[in-house]
């Protein structure tokens, strides 16, 4: 994990910024989770107000990703809440990105993981078990792809098809 700036990132990369290879997502989410700083590689998911799929993937090894779940920008119910959060920090990710809401907040601010959220919602998911994993998902006026690099800080959140350095 890094604890560069985003905003010197994309300072020091303003090419890959002008070329499209460093994306900054637009201001939409709201900062959760004690870790206002995290960066990893991505693993991505789309699901649409069923969290089944989120818990399996935060199930396995984080080994310091970042989960990025398009939610479809849903606001009806929550993808992710404390008991989540505090999986997902025990199995190593390092952040969890939600085109959706989270819900638990108070709980997620304590554990230490960043995450990011369009809002909260107290209502839970649905538990069908639908979605898919590791496909190109579109949030924040960008696509993302699995294995590329995210990078989150107060500023913002940038996507860059490798890791960077300043």
């Amino acid at each position: 994990m890094t604890s560069t700036a985003t905003a010197e990132l994309c300072d020091t990369n303003q090419r890959l910024v002008k070329s499209g290879e460093v994306r900054v997502l637009e201001p939409i989410f709201k900062i959760y989770g004690h870790s206002h700083i995290f960066s990893g590689p991505v693993v991505t998911l789309k699901v649409f107000e069923d969290n089944v799929i989120v818990r399996e993937v935060l199930e396995t090894k984080g080994e310091g990703r970042v989960l990025v779940i398009d939610g479809g920008g849903s606001q009806r119910c929550a993808l992710l809440g404390g008991n989540l959060a505090q999986l997902a920090h025990n199995m190593s990710w390092a952040g969890i990105i939600v085109n959706g809401c989270v819900r638990d907040v108070d709980e997620i601010n304590i554990t230490d993981i960043g995450v990011r959220a369009i809002g909260s919602n107290p209502l839970k998911s649905n538990k069908r078990g639908i979605g898919e994993k590791n496909i190109p998902v579109s949030m924040g006026g960008t696509l993302i792809f699995p294995g590329e690099w995210l990078y989150a800080d107060s500023d913002g959140v940038i996507i860059s098809k490798n890791e960077l350095t300043v």
